[in-house]
């Protein structure tokens, strides 16, 4: 015992409390010295602060919180221990002489909570949980006070007091405890017991078997270090989550462990167990074989992932492939699609003859294994099935089959293929089911479903389920077959209305796309041209039809043919339109409803959109004109892009309503857009992005027109469009005066010799000396006419490009005509003569009369 002499009065009052210690108060003498309880160890200066951890104490030896005293320590201000009690030892296993003169901090198993943090740090009283360590290393947790004390040096000592853990009552019956023993054991269901530091602490006999590891080999060890591989880092990671948050937990895996050969699907619980006090001190784990729930639940998912996913477009192939998709990612681990040749070809499935082979073609394949390794044929290729043979069976009777690996017919299949008997032993193929596609009665044709990664074989209700997802396919690929047979009907029609190729004159340089609408959409009626005109200069012509289909297609052709037509009379472009303007309206009426009695009323069922230009390399000028149609884009040689602001016109069909036409100036090696509006209008974005999206892929072209094309469509075209597109870019030449040359002529019959023999000068420094006399012959006619039956001003003009072209322009606007001449007529003979020597000839009106050219080929 440890005397008091010295201690005063408030050193005895502790002395007593110390009483508290078991009679046995073991600690340095000269600490105790003037020791006593601080003034205010009561409650916090701060009123009412009070958190849930923690609970601030009246006094040291009464008042609220009091905790029972079984352990105590007295702890000084720099936090080192001064006294230890008997209590203390026996709850912590140190005997004093090992903790005397140690930091406190030692034998804390975790922090202090963080409001009893501040207590202390405030020399207030509190109550609060406290994680101790014992000697041992295990943890313990405890309810201590600590009341601070006042000491000779102003410093702060502590008082701490706390309840020793009580033991959990066991079973008062030994049967009763040997009965609870056997249930956890023997339980059915796989439960394990994890400490808190989520480490096995036992597990029952199924759990062992599940882990396929004795219970002695795994006490001690977390999940994670008994499995160290997935899905056991989850498992291991949402033990220590119940520990963290004392919540239960429920979770599902479909999983094969180490213990069982195949896998399962478990519905585990995690629960934590907890002290009289709520205090958290280990979990379980108690798991429930769902594997047939599991797969019912498959087998419907595959049911309505088949309703979503197959049939999303009307394309037969992609139809097949979202049919294995669904049938790999569902329940099988290799599924092939064959079609019969008949329907791969597009034509109408022919009968299956049992006795007979019959020819098919892969149409489809999938795997669980990356590349369809055990696939015999790839996608695309064709083959036979033998006479007599498990699949022609299937066909030819429409019934499905079941097989598995050591059954006759099953051996037949795979012996009929070398390359098959080869895959079936290297894959371990051992079940396998042949599902006939029949839609509307027809037999289109039959699909594979295998397994050899799953040990399952295929059971009556995986039979079921494979023909109700083959049902619905099976009317998808028909759907989708028909569909293709009409719209290859339909492009075809289109594209033989459609330029082969695109003429390539001097004036332009020329690049086009048309890109038909998206597979799930009808064909569309978009057209475009080029037009060599007179004079070296070039139409250029997009147009679209409203609506889609073969409709639509024949009504294009309609267009395409009366503007080449109308082009070729050198109507102006604002004329052009009116005149295709009262063509369509016509259409619509021919094929409106018909009432009898009633005047023929348009229908609106035809209408279109047309963008005709015209450029003029001589003079560099480009006429446009537009119903309807979207804005054409001009690019400077500099990058400079800008949208035309042509006067938009109203559709084609409307009728009563003027077009407009504009006049622009364009600059050698310019770039002209034309386009359709199926290229900058989508579902998805507003038509000022599209536009936009065409600004930007303009402004960088490309060296080539070929590859601008490209680029324009991969920067506009985010995805594929549901109507028909068209581009058309042409880069603009001159010519320049090397190659035109222009000469005033007199109103005078004497002028006629002069304009012969300029021309044939012009020819000779052109080197085409041998056209010299065709060309003099046509100057002189057309020369003679423009003055007997024309106007001053006359003007002559030969333009030398891939052509050699003789205008004669006068300012009258009288048309000249061909006509037959008498044997004594003095004249009607010129325009005759013109056309036996020329190409071809012709004239056109000008805003200041007419001019009459005619064309030779060149002869160099």
């Amino acid at each position: 015992m440890v005397s008091t002499a010295g201690f005063g009065a408030c050193g005895v009052a502790l002395w007593l409390s110390a009483s508290r210690f078991g009679g046995m108060l073991v600690t340095a003498p000269e600490k105790l010295a003037g020791v006593c309880l601080a003034p205010g160890s009561g409650r916090g200066e701060d009123e009412g602060e009070n958190p849930m951890d923690d609970v601030p104490v009246a006094s040291a030896g009464t008042g609220g919180g009091r905790v029972p005293e079984d352990l105590a320590a007295v702890i000084d201000a720099r936090g080192f221990i001064m006294a230890w009690g008997a209590e203390a030892r026996r709850v912590l296993g140190y005997e004093p002489d090992e903790v005397v003169g140690r930091a406190a901090a030692d034998l804390l198993a975790a922090d202090l909570p963080r409001s009893a943090r501040r207590h202390v740090a405030k020399a207030h009283g509190c109550v609060s949980e406290v994680a101790l360590r014992h000697r041992d290393g295990s943890r313990i947790m405890m309810r201590l006070r600590g009341v601070p004390l006042l000491d000779a040096d102003r410093g702060t000592p502590w008082f701490v007091t706390g309840a020793a853990p009580e033991s959990p009552a066991g079973p008062s019956d030994p049967g009763a405890a040997a009965l609870w023993d056997w249930t956890l054991a023997q339980l059915p269901l796989p439960v394990a017991v994890y400490d808190h530091n989520a480490r096995m602490v036992g597990a029952n006999e199924r759990m062992t078997r599940v882990l396929g590891k004795p219970v002695e080999e795994m006490r001690g060890l977390s999940l994670w270090e008994i499995e160290p591989h997935q899905p056991f880092d989850e498992f291991d990671r949402l033990h220590r989550q119940v520990l963290r948050t004392g919540e239960t937990v429920l979770h599902e895996a479909h999983v094969l462990t180490p213990g069982e050969t195949r896998a399962h699907s478990w519905a585990i619980t995690y629960s934590p167990l907890k002290d009289e006090n709520g205090t958290v001190r280990g979990m379980s784990t108690a798991a429930f074989d769902s594997t047939e729930q599991y797969w019912a639940r498959r087998r419907l998912a595959v049911l309505n992932d088949a309703s979503l996913r197959i049939g999303s477009t009307l394309a037969v192939t992609r139809t097949a492939e979202e049919l294995a998709e669904v049938a790999v990612s569902g329940f099988a681990d290799f599924v092939t699609v064959d079609l019969l040749d008949s329907v791969a070809r597009g034509d109408e499935p022919e009968p299956v003859s049992p006795a007979g082979p019959v020819g098919y073609r892969r149409s489809a394949q999938q795997s669980v294994l990356e590349g369809c390794p055990e696939a015999v044929l790839q996608p695309g290729d064709a083959d036979v099935y033998p006479p007599g043979s498990s699949p022609v069976q299937v066909l030819a009777t429409g019934r499905s089959a079941r097989h598995h690996s050591g059954e006759p017919l099953m051996g037949q299949w795979v012996t009929s293929s070398p390359a098959r008997a080869e895959a079936v032993r290297k894959y371990m193929i051992h079940s396998i089911m042949m599902v006939p596609l029949r839609a509307r009665g027809v037999t289109l044709g039959l699909v594979h479903f295998l397994r050899h990664r799953t040990a399952e074989t295929f059971s009556e209700d995986d039979l079921l389920l494979a023909e109700e997802i083959v049902a619905r396919a099976a009317v998808c690929v028909d759907n989708a077959r028909r569909y293709t047979r009409e719209r290859r009907t339909a492009l075809a029609l289109q594209r033989s209305l459609l330029p082969d190729r695109l003429s390539q004159p001097a004036a332009l340089e020329v690049a086009y796309r048309y890109l038909p609408a998206g597979a799930g959409a009808e064909v569309g009626g978009d057209w475009f041209d080029v037009i060599p005109l007179s004079g070296a200069r070039v139409a250029l012509v997009v147009g679209d039809v409203v609506g889609h289909g073969i409709h639509a297609s024949a009504t294009m052709g309609r267009l395409r043919t009366a503007v080449r037509t109308l082009a070729d009379i050198d109507l102006a472009p604002d004329e052009l339109l009116t005149q295709l303007d009262d063509l369509v309206i016509r259409l619509d009426r021919d094929e409106g409803p018909e009432v009898r009695g009633q005047p023929q009323e348009a229908s609106g069922e035809v209408g279109a959109t047309c963008l005709y230009a015209v450029y003029d390399p001589v003079s560099r000028h480009c006429t446009l004109a537009r119903a309807g149609h979207p804005p054409p884009a001009v690019v400077t040689a500099g990058g400079a892009v800008r949208f035309l602001d042509l006067p938009a016109g109203p559709p084609l069909g409307l009728g009563g309503l003027p077009f407009e036409a504009t006049d622009i100036e364009l600059d050698e090696g310019s770039l002209l857009a034309l386009y359709t509006d199926g290229l900058i209008e989508a579902a998805h974005r507003d038509i000022d992005v599209g536009l936009g999206l065409l600004r930007e892929a303009l402004r960088h072209p490309a060296p080539t027109l070929e590859q601008t094309c490209d680029e324009v469509l991969g920067t506009v075209l985010t995805q594929r469009s549901d109507d028909d597109i068209v581009l058309v870019l042409a880069r603009t030449r001159a010519l320049d005066a090397d190659h035109v040359r222009t000469w005033q002529l007199p109103s005078d019959p004497a002028a006629v010799a002069g304009a012969r023999r300029t021309a044939g000068e012009q020819l000779a420094a052109w080197g085409l000396g041998e056209s010299a006399f065709a060309t003099e012959l046509i100057v002189s006619e057309l020369v003679t006419n423009a003055i007997r039956y024309g106007a001053p001003p006359i003007q002559l003009r030969l333009i030398c490009h891939d052509t050699l072209i003789c205008e004669v322009s006068d300012a009258s606007s009288t048309a000249p005509h061909l006509r037959r001449a008498r044997v004594f007529d003095e004249g009607g003979r010129g325009l005759l003569l013109v056309a036996q020597v020329a190409e071809r000839w012709g004239s056109r009106q000008t805003p200041t009369g007419k001019t009459i050219w005619a064309e030779q080929p060149l002869s160099v």
